[in-house]
């Protein structure tokens, strides 16, 4: 009997079951001890069964927090739980990202959740400030916005966090820093906060102890991570940061700053670069950058700052360092470029700077090179060295750099332009300057460098190019450069004529793509706009025709030249004239004959279509390091210049040869122009020829006049008749004369009246239809943002909404399952259970039986005895004989008596395994019906024979209770 017992025990607990009661112990306990075991309990679970310890004992674990905040055992048990639930074992059954965002809703759905978290900052526990660092942490990985807000209306949530950063531990004010980098990256009020808790003086003070930028480590590069999401793109930030000294303390951390006594004292430690070093400074200089973003209301004050302090200076140094890396002189130049940029009077002063050339020092008169140090050069020299002198791929964006720099310095600065192309004038005539000159640089054209450098020819045309564009005074004092000397009998060249001519010469030698390129931007920007330039052009009439070849090829690698060619062409016919040496009339049948009207608009819509100009501005442009020249063809003032003329360009073609246009108005008829000043010569003519016969008739009245004095024969008469014909004839042909001189004027002014009123009425209805089209798109536009603003909300709402649905939905699906699959594992228990009490209670039974048989054969064997005894005082004589019937009756009581006693045990045990098995079967009803009820919440249906068979299972047990 006991061999079934122990066959029919209750199976082994599962780990889903015993975290059921740990959980359910956690939120019944009342003893901290308990709750503590409880906690060490599930703490055992949460890497393996993530999903089961959040169902059951998530808000415990939470509410535990508060309950024993005053326990740090039991709250460092608490947050490491709650970190393991965060992440758990990726091998996991139940491991899954949804967890992490169950659990994230979890805390920030309620307020108070946070500032628990938040308030735990304030013990001087080492591990509770680091565990709920670290859960802020991965709160916020998961659900970032509500994080941001929930710490942002928790009372003093923010100096809590920031204060994290003076805490003497290196894991704690770490954890810190690493979080608030994070919370900081998308939060303007947080950013403002945090600011306006001192976090600059911190941050500095760790990059100091950590050792500066040459001696930091990671620490360091996560300090200038946080300080670059404090100031990007927020002026307040900024202008509190140039306020409270921040930009000394830049000065401060860049290498060449001036060390004090005790950093002069640890020179020997100061020889040691970190492996992070770089990365510090590049660090620092792109946050340098951040404050000088083009265009930004602050970036002048920032400018004036930064220069006080003596940083244009310390980073031109940096740049032009020898043991600089190239990754920080690339940095730097560009950075130097953003000081100065805009900045009228640090412009002016840029030029006066020195420095170090990059480059090697060129030779002496005998030949060698100096070795004595290379002696400091103004900046614009060394950067034009920099720019225009062979070099490798690997100096390519170095070069760049330089290049940009050079254009900073005359940025929107006329005087300044006219000044540095006045000077590259004249150091191209009059030599005797070693400077890399930009101006020679393409008038000598391609040699030997240029085969394996074609971005020295790319360099200069871009420089020049930038100081002429849209500037007539420049295109005029260039277009005075000519080669040859007359006087010697060598042919005089224009400066256009000499770069077109390296232009067709780069096309046929088959050269790098980058120097024709480099030649047809410089050439569309001088020739735009400048009907001067264009004549010059086409003073040599055969680089028309080459053009016009090179615009009809059609290879694949050919498209941007061929584009840029048709462009070139469009740019000369709409600027040229009837008085060009190939005048207007007789280009436009070159264009549409010999070129083609299609052909034509089919260059220039792939040349618009081309990757390299329509995604310029999102195309990377990175230096190759590989062996191969960087995929740069384009500067990205000439694309915009492509781009908002290329409409312009494309109808050109299909202008009438008899308009020319002018730069001071849209247009105007020379057919026009032509017989008017035809008219003007004809009267001009008339008045000369009446002129002369006046002279001729004014030249015989005093010949005769002459011949009457000296014969004095003359009479009175015949004198008043001759001078009465003289008078009449004069005053005739003043009549005369006047009259005509009337009808010139008229006919002119009524000319001109007609074609003024021509051009005032065709300028009024431009304007009036500009200024209708302008009301139009402005009104078009402002509805579109109204309703694209609109949309865009709705939109923002309804992802938002869909999100949370979603979100939640996935959750409800994942309890729904888990209920579930715990509903049929509690059913299985139950049946089991039951099965099990209900053999229990057929064996008690048995037993009972068993008792009450054995109790009647007792009491039959009593009485046997009684009787024997009796008969004992009647039957003395016979009880020798009777005597082994009592010791054998004795002896069969003797058995009852412990056949009776191990029944009364068996039926003890089996009493108390029942009472265990009533508690067990009470607990997975309770769980049960929690379960369902919970299912009713989410919407799950639950069946009518689920309910019934509760109700049945509960009559049941109640009358097993009774029996």
């Amino acid at each position: 009997m006991l061999r079934m017992l122990e066959a029919q025990a209750p199976a082994k607990q599962t780990a889903t079951d015993t975290i059921s009661t740990l959980s359910s112990r956690l939120a019944s306990a009342t003893l901290l001890e308990d709750r503590r075991a409880a906690i060490l309990g599930l703490r055992s679970f949460a890497k393996e069964y993530p999903a089961s310890v959040a169902s059951g004992a998530l808000r415990g674990l939470i509410a535990s927090l508060t309950k024993d905040a005053e326990d740090v055992d039991t709250i460092k048990v608490v947050l490491e739980t709650l970190l393991m639930l965060f992440n758990p074992n990726e091998h996991s059954p139940e491991a899954s990202d949804e967890i992490a965002l169950w659990l994230a809703d979890e805390f920030t759905q309620r307020q108070d959740n946070i500032t628990i978290l938040l308030d735990l900052l304030e013990t001087p526990d080492f591990y509770s400030r680091l565990y709920s660092l670290q859960l802020i942490q991965a709160i916020f990985s998961a659900r970032p916005e509500r994080t941001q807000e929930c710490i942002l209306t928790a009372p003093l949530g923010t100096p809590r966090l920031v204060a994290t950063l003076d805490d003497p531990r290196d894991a704690v004010h770490n954890a810190g820093l690493v979080l608030l980098n994070d919370l900081s990256q998308a939060s303007s009020e947080l950013q403002k906060l945090f600011v306006f808790e001192n976090a600059f003086e911190k941050i500095f003070s760790m990059i100091e102890a950590d050792g500066s930028l040459t001696q930091g480590g990671i620490v360091v590069q996560d300090c200038l991570s946080l300080l670059a999401n404090l100031v990007r793109f927020n002026a307040s930030n900024q202008t509190t940061f140039r306020e409270t000294g921040g930009v000394a303390k830049f000065a401060a951390l860049l290498p060449g700053a001036k060390k004090s006594k005790r950093s002069r004292s640890n020179e020997d430690e100061d020889d040691w670069l970190s492996p992070q070093s770089d990365k510090n400074i590049w660090g620092l200089l792109a946050i340098l950058r951040m404050f000088l973003v083009r265009g930004s209301t602050s970036t002048s004050p920032n400018q004036n700052a930064f220069h006080k302090h003596g940083l244009l200076q310390q980073v031109l140094n940096l740049a032009f360092d020898p043991s600089t890396s190239i990754p920080i002189k690339i940095e730097a130049l560009n950075t130097c470029a953003d000081m100065i940029r805009g900045n009228a009077h640090l412009q002016r002063g840029f030029s006066q700077l020195q420095v170090r050339p990059i480059v090697d020092p060129k030779p002496t008169a005998n030949g060698t090179k100096p070795t004595n140090g290379i002696s400091s050069v103004y900046v614009i020299e060394a950067l034009l060295d920099l720019a225009l002198s062979p070099a490798g791929n690997d100096l390519f964006d170095a070069r760049f750099a330089a290049c940009e720099c050079i254009k900073a310095y005359f940025y929107n600065d006329l005087e300044i332009r006219l000044h540095f192309l006045q000077r590259t004038i004249d150091g191209h005539l009059f030599g005797g300057d070693e400077t890399a000159n930009v101006l020679t640089t393409l008038i000598t054209g391609s040699q030997g460098s240029q085969a394996v450098d074609p971005y020295r020819i790319w360099f200069a045309a871009t420089v020049l190019f930038h100081l002429i564009f849209d500037d007539h005074e420049a295109k005029n004092r260039l277009m005075q450069v000519v080669e040859g000397d007359a006087s010697n009998g060598e042919e005089v060249v224009t400066c256009i004529q000499t770069l077109t001519a390296n232009l067709i010469a780069s096309l046929q030698l088959g050269e790098d793509g980058r120097i024709p390129i480099a030649y047809l931007m410089l050439l569309s920007g001088w020739l735009f706009e400048d009907t001067a330039a264009v004549n010059d052009f086409l003073g040599e009439a055969s680089s028309l025709q080459s053009l016009v070849q090179n615009a009809l090829k059609t290879s694949a690698d050919q498209v941007v030249i061929r584009g840029l060619s048709a462009a070139l062409l469009g740019i000369i016919y709409e600027f040229s004239t009837k008085d060009s040496p190939v005048p207007r009339r007789d280009l436009h049948p070159i264009l549409t004959t010999k070129l083609g009207r299609e052909k034509y608009l089919d260059a220039l819509s792939q040349l618009r279509q081309h990757p390299l100009v329509r995604d310029f501005e999102v195309i990377p442009r990175d230096g190759s390091s590989s062996g191969t020249l960087p995929d740069v063809f384009f500067d990205a003032t000439f694309v915009d210049f492509l781009k908002d003329n290329f409409s312009r360009l494309s109808r050109a073609i299909d202008r009438d040869p008899g308009l020319e246009i002018q730069i001071s108005h849209e247009g105007i008829d020379r057919d026009l122009v032509d017989s008017l000043r035809g008219q003007l010569e004809e009267k001009a003519q008339v008045i000369n020829k009446m002129q002369s016969e006046l002279l001729t008739l004014e030249q015989k009245l005093n010949q005769e006049q002459a011949d009457h004095r000296r014969t004095q024969e003359s009479s009175l008469t015949q004198l008043n008749t001759i001078k009465r014909i003289n008078d009449d004839l004069h005053s005739n042909h003043e009549a005369d004369i006047k009259k005509m001189e009337r009808e010139h004027r008229q006919t002119v002014l009524d000319m001109e009246n007609k074609h003024n009123l021509q051009l005032a009425a065709l300028n009024n209805k431009v304007q009036e239809t500009a200024k209708e089209t302008t009301l139009a798109v402005s009104r078009a536009k402002q509805e579109y943002e109204d309703k694209l603003h609109e949309s865009n909300k709705v939109r923002v709402d309804l992802e938002r909404r869909l999100s949370a649905a979603n979100e939640a939905r996935q959750v409800a699906l994942e309890t729904i399952r888990g209920f579930e699959q715990t509903q049929r594992r509690t059913k299985d228990e139950i049946a089991i259970v039951r099965e099990t009490i209900s053999k229990l209670e057929i064996n008690l039974r048995e037993s009972e039986a068993q008792i009450i048989k054995l109790k009647e054969e007792k009491k039959a064997l009593q009485e046997t005895i009684d009787n024997l005894k009796r008969e004992n005082q009647g039957l003395k004589t016979t009880m020798q004989d009777q005597t082994w019937k009592v010791k054998d009756a004795e002896e069969k009581a003797r058995k009852a008596e412990a056949s009776v006693k191990e029944k009364e045990e068996a039926r003890t045990a089996v009493q108390t395994e029942l009472d265990d098995l009533f508690v067990v079967l009470g607990d997975l009803e309770e769980k049960r019906a929690r379960d369902k009820k919970r299912l009713k919440e989410l919407g799950d249906e639950v069946s009518d024979a689920d309910d019934d068979e509760d109700e049945d299972g509960d009559e049941d047990d109640g009358e097993e209770t009774e029996k």
